[in-house]
């Protein structure tokens, strides 16, 4: 299975502004700009690559933990995933902060957390980003 993103820059680094398509159609003609990605820390004026890195990251790892809950007999009725994917301009991404809030009923705290290590182990994203920290929060509600 392949997937695909395009992405198309015009102009400089500071001065110049882009797109970004995905196959699916989910967006096209997305803008991105060097404001979005190193000025605005409010992340109002756009998206960016690590916006992007971290939307992919909470969607996999959420997916692979519902599967390990399923298989443990304890189906989530909900899990809310955040990924906070940290880039340090001149050093590059170092890390992506999953936090993850689950209604499970039939489970206990530790096997919540056991299982939800062993989804950031093994969500096929974070096995990608295995040069960068992944961190976990992990919490019952």
């Amino acid at each position: 299975m392949k997937r695909s993103a395009t992405a198309v820059w015009q102009g400089t680094l500071q001065e110049g502004s882009g797109t970004l398509d995905v196959l699916s159609g989910a967006f096209a003609a997305l803008p991105y700009t060097y404001k979005g990605r190193f000025v605005d820390e409010t992340g109002k004026s756009g998206t960016n690559p690590e916006e992007l890195i971290g939307a992919a990251h909470a969607g996999c790892f959420a997916m692979q933990f519902s599967a390990f809950l399923a298989a443990n007999g304890t189906t989530a009725e909900n899990l809310n995933v955040t990924a906070v994917v940290e880039l340090i301009p001149g050093t590059g991404i170092t890390g992506s902060a999953l936090t993850v809030l689950g209604k499970v009923p039939g489970i206990d705290a530790a096997k919540f957390a056991e299982l939800a290590e062993k989804a950031k182990a093994e969500c096929p994203v974070s096995r990608a980003l295995g040069a960068i920290n992944v961190t976990l929060d992990a919490r019952l509600v």
